[in-house]
């Protein structure tokens, strides 16, 4: 049983998984920083002083409606499905030019043989029949 959890785990999608995962993480845990300690502080200034990750709404005594907190997860969040749109934007670019483009055909089948005949042919060489243009 080790043996095929071991085949499992040493899979390569399975490592890829474990590394995109981690990555993930860590660019979240960036992302974050970004918002809240190089974004949020200008924009809260130019909106007269204000700390989203502070503003909340009191609902008793013990609860409160963090809506700042909120204002800056949505940040974050949009922040990171930009960056993972301007990713696969990327990649799909890079794909589409490593596929080349079809050939055009040089050949033709004779419409009374069916043999495969030049394009620029007038008669077929093997019928020799007479070839509309």
């Amino acid at each position: 049983m080790f043996k095929e959890f071991r085949e499992f785990a040493m899979r390569g999608s399975v490592l890829d998984m474990a590394v995109g995962i981690i990555l993930g993480g860590a660019f979240g845990a960036i992302v974050a920083s970004l918002v809240n300690d190089v974004l949020m502080p200008p924009i809260g200034l130019l909106l007269g002083h204000v700390d989203f990750s502070k503003l909340s709404v009191a609902l008793s005594d013990t609860v409160t409606l963090n809506y700042g907190k909120f204002i800056n997860t949505i940040i974050t969040f949009l922040i990171v499905a930009f960056c993972l749109f301007l990713i696969i934007r990327a990649m799909n670019r890079m794909h589409k030019k490593a596929e080349a483009p079809a050939a055009a055909p040089t050949t033709k089948a004779c419409p009374y043989c069916a043999t495969e005949i030049p394009i620029k042919a007038v008669r077929c060489p093997h019928c020799t029949s007479e070839l509309k243009v």
